[in-house]
């Protein structure tokens, strides 16, 4: 069971990160513990969540998001400024940080205002583009195509965009990792038994992307929403008018918790700020077949012809 140990401080999300609970997903920092904009600690919330939670679902008060995992830990996300997490007996420390890098850091960007798309990103000539859609859709498969022909990888999971005082969407790097199924993996020549599962039993894996990934906030080029057909042939179709709006409302990490947090209106402006900015499409990919690689030259030919 994770225990808390002495304090170190990373940066993630654009983030200074202190946390009493290690974090080697995440790049340390030798930032003074005061430079930190984040606090992540542990603490008992039995008493809290027996008071205000129920099974399965988000308890939201103001700026206060609170959930349980069975077998793992209770989560509270506060302010936008510090995660307390109260772990179960015997739980998985894997599980836990999973959560803590996932749903906690979803939550607590969204209190600071900061967009967060579900998906992966990846810088390729000088921009970061986006590959969004619903968990399966195979978003983290073609960002690792991208990244074993010399790409580099921003973030896996969650993509936080904020836009600058010039108005330009940027996309900030979370940490080097990226999340296969084994599946994938297996596409890709890999063993899977030379990485860590995400946690025990589960058959997606920690991939660590170190020397392919970059560091810096870059601008947003363009969103790709990736989705499954029963058709033998990859295509990419342009998104158009009030329709931009709700591919990014509904692929926004944990979207749940916009109207909670009385954020749709934050949410549609910040929208229509990065639509005025970038082009979007939908990516159709059979669901039968890995056309992983026939994509990449699909998204790479079309991100030339809007350069162009």
């Amino acid at each position: 069971m994770i225990v808390a140990k002495e304090n170190m401080i990373y940066h993630a999300f654009g983030l200074k990160i202190k946390s009493t609970i290690p974090l080697p997903e995440l790049v340390a920092s030798n930032e003074s513990l005061d430079m930190a904009e984040v606090e992540i600690e542990i603490d008992e919330l039995n008493e809290l969540w027996l008071k205000k939670g129920e099974q399965g679902k988000f308890i939201v008060d103001h700026q206060m998001v609170m959930f349980q995992i069975p077998e793992t830990a209770t989560f509270l996300i506060k302010d936008g400024k510090k995660i307390i997490v109260s772990p179960i007996k015997d739980s998985d420390d894997n599980k836990i940080r999973l959560f803590i890098l996932g749903t906690c850091m979803g939550a607590l960007l969204m209190q600071r205002k900061v967009l967060a798309l579900h998906g992966s990103a990846i810088a390729i000539d000088g921009k970061a583009y986006a590959f969004i859609g619903h968990s399966g859709a195979g978003k983290s498969t073609l960002a690792s195509t991208f990244i074993n022909q010399g790409y580099q990888l921003l973030s896996d999971d969650i993509i936080p965009v904020i836009i600058d005082k010039e108005g330009c969407p940027n996309v900030i790097p979370t940490y080097p990792q990226q999340k296969l199924w084994q599946e994938s993996l297996q596409k890709f020549g890999f063993n899977s038994s030379a990485f860590s599962p995400l946690f025990e039993r589960e058959t997606k894996f920690a991939i660590p992307v170190h020397s392919s990934y970059c560091n810096d906030p870059l601008p947003l080029g363009g969103v790709f929403e990736i989705t499954k057909t029963e058709e033998n042939h990859a295509k990419i179709k342009s998104i158009q008018n009030l329709e931009r709006f709700h591919t990014l409302y509904n692929h926004t990490f944990r979207q749940s918790l916009i109207p909670r947090l009385g954020l749709m209106e934050w949410h549609f402006t910040e929208s229509a700020g990065i639509i005025n900015k970038i082009k979007m499409y939908q990516v159709h990919r059979p669901s039968n077949v890995f056309t992983a690689p026939e994509l990449l030259e699909k998204i790479l030919k079309m991100i030339n012809e809007e350069m162009n």
